[in-house]
Parts: structure tokens; C-alpha cells; sequence
């Protein structure tokens, strides 16, 4: 055996993942009912991030039915924890689900068809969506701190907000509430929010939601978002699908939401193509691409699941952590 072929034995031997093609993912649907019309599909996707029932049938289909099984073990395991507690309460514990990527890779989509997808289990679990823009700083404080140029780094998140807020959850606390962002103003909405009352499961949807804190010398003990997670999905594609679709979307929003006079974007409706491809193009490279590399790729391997996407959109391998 070569060197080469040595080196390739040992990595498949040892990764930590057991990689699927997409039809033998396809095949572990097993006789998952499909609760979706192609009409409410269409409605779930983002824009810019095209999605079919034959889409959700192979690939989302079989992580529900795989989601009902480990809720359903997480919440035997909870039970039997409180047995050896010997604790009186007997409630359930929010199933946690992280959902991570890039910008434009898809991750709204994907959290909004998981959503519709377990909240029609027959027994009809609640299931809740959140996602991390709300946390934001306000534009104000980013522009204070000099880090408007870094909004989505995760020095641009309370992140000591967003991890009360999931610690609230997990407590099983009722009422719990989260900031709500406008993509729109680009802006959290001052005084609004969202309420989130103890759902079966909830899903958490955001750039870094995998990015660990950075390790204390002395051994403290500092949480990370993830931690409050019982599962995560890492959406993946190459970097220049990626900057491919960011650039679409941006030209597609010039002729829809940027025309709002309340955008932020107003400012960009009225170029031509040719202007507005440089600006997203200027955009992706001195943003979005180094956010990409420096914060968002290194936390891949930490999820629980990579769905990897091809030059179309469609999810063409799945990579699911070993037990």
C-alpha cells in the first residue's frame, strides 16, 4: 500500500462521520408519510433557493423520521435521569435542533421545512423557530464599536443574551422571549419580540450557532451556544456556489425588497446590473467570504449532520456524525 492510499484508509477509517450518497439517504425515508404539498414547499423556500417535493422527500424526509427517533430517545433519557434524581417534576425538555451555514447557502429554508415537517408528526409535537438575528447588536452599538463592517462575526452578537435565552429554554421556562430583527431596516426592532413557550422541540437558525467560545487558560467554565443543542445541521456547498447565489439573491432583491422605501438597501434599487454585481461582488469578498472562512467553515465539524449541496442547490451527500 502507498503512502497516499494509507493516508486515505486512515482518514475514512478514522472520520468521525458515515458519509450517504443522495439516494442511499433517499432510501432511509422508509415509510415516512410526505405531509407536504409542492404549493406549501414553494412557500417555505427563501428567496433565490429553489427547493422541489422530490427535494424534501429525499433528504428531509428521512432526517425527520431520524429527528422523531432521537427525540424520542432524548426524551426517554431525560425520564430516566429524573428517575435516578428522584425528582418529582416529570416534564418534558425542548429538543433543541442548531441549523448553521453561510450566507445564501439555504439555512432559512431548511429550518422552515424541518419546522413543517415535525410539527405534523402524528402526534403533532409544538415546534417553534428562532433564529439568531435578533441578537444582533443594534446598529447603533455596531457602529459605536466600529463593527458594522462585521455584522454576522460573532463578536457582533450578544452572546451572553442568546445563551440566557436558550438556558431559559432548556430550564422548560415558560414565556421566554427573544429580540425580533427586520431584514428590512436591517435592524433589530426596538421593543419587539418573539415568544417562545415551552415547544416540544426548537429550532435555531444562524451563521455561528456552532462557534465555540474561546478556551479560558485557567479552566473556567464558559458555555457555548452549541451546548444547548441536541442536534445540529451544517448546510455546506463550494465557495463559489456560494458567492454565485449571494450575488443572484442581491441582484433579485434590487427589484423587490431593496424598493421599499423603508430599506436599508433603498440606495442600491436604482443601480444598473452592472453596478450592483460589483457592489455584491465587494460585498461577498469583504465580508461575507472572510467570515466564511474564518468563523463558519472551521465550526463544520461540529455538527451532527453536513448536508452538502451542489451547484443547483440540490443536496447531493449527507454526512451523519457516528453515535
Amino acid at each position: 500500500m502507498d503512502q497516499r492510499n494509507a493516508v486515505s484508509f486512515a482518514e475514512d477509517n478514522l472520520s468521525p462521520y458515515r458519509t450517504f450518497s443522495r439516494d442511499e439517504w433517499a432510501k432511509l425515508r422508509a415509510d415516512a408519510p410526505m405531509t407536504l404539498t409542492a404549493e406549501e414547499v414553494v412557500q417555505l423556500q427563501s428567496l433565490n433557493d429553489p427547493i422541489s417535493l422530490d427535494e424534501v422527500a429525499a433528504i428531509y424526509l428521512p432526517l425527520s423520521r431520524l429527528l422523531s427517533l432521537y427525540v424520542a430517545a432524548t426524551q426517554g433519557l431525560f425520564k430516566a435521569t429524573q428517575r435516578f434524581l428522584l425528582a418529582e417534576r416529570d416534564e418534558k425538555v425542548p429538543y433543541i435542533i442548531g441549523v448553521a451555514g453561510s450566507v445564501a447557502v439555504g439555512k432559512s429554508t431548511t429550518a422552515r421545512v424541518l419546522k413543517a415537517l415535525l410539527a405534523r408528526w402524528p402526534n403533532t409535537p409544538k415546534v417553534d423557530l428562532v433564529t439568531t438575528d435578533g441578537f444582533l447588536l443594534p446598529n447603533a452599538e455596531l457602529t459605536r464599536l466600529g463593527l458594522m463592517e462585521r455584522k454576522g462575526f460573532p463578536e457582533s452578537y450578544d452572546t451572553g443574551a442568546l445563551l440566557h435565552f436558550l438556558a431559559d429554554i432548556k430550564a422548560g421556562k415558560r414565556h421566554v422571549r427573544a429580540p425580533l430583527y427586520s431584514h428590512l431596516v436591517y435592524d433589530v426592532v426596538p421593543g419587539e419580540e418573539t415568544e417562545v413557550d415551552r415547544p416540544d422541540i426548537l429550532i435555531v437558525e444562524g451563521l455561528n450557532v456552532l462557534q465555540p467560545a474561546r478556551m479560558p487558560k485557567d479552566g473556567t467554565a464558559i458555555p457555548f451556544v452549541s451546548d444547548f443543542f441536541d442536534f445540529s445541521v451544517y448546510i455546506d456547498a463550494e465557495e463559489d456556489d456560494l458567492h454565485r447565489w449571494y450575488v443572484n439573491r442581491f441582484l433579485r432583491l434590487r427589484h423587490t425588497a431593496f424598493r421599499d422605501p423603508l430599506s436599508y438597501f433603498r440606495r442600491y434599487a436604482e443601480l444598473s446590473e452592472t453596478e450592483a454585481v460589483t457592489i455584491a461582488d465587494g460585498l461577498w469578498s469583504r465580508i461575507n467570504l472572510v467570515n466564511l472562512r474564518d468563523n463558519i467553515v472551521p465550526t463544520r465539524q461540529r455538527a451532527s449532520l453536513i448536508l452538502k449541496k451542489g451547484a443547483s442547490h440540490r443536496i447531493e451527500t449527507v454526512a451523519l456524525r457516528r453515535l
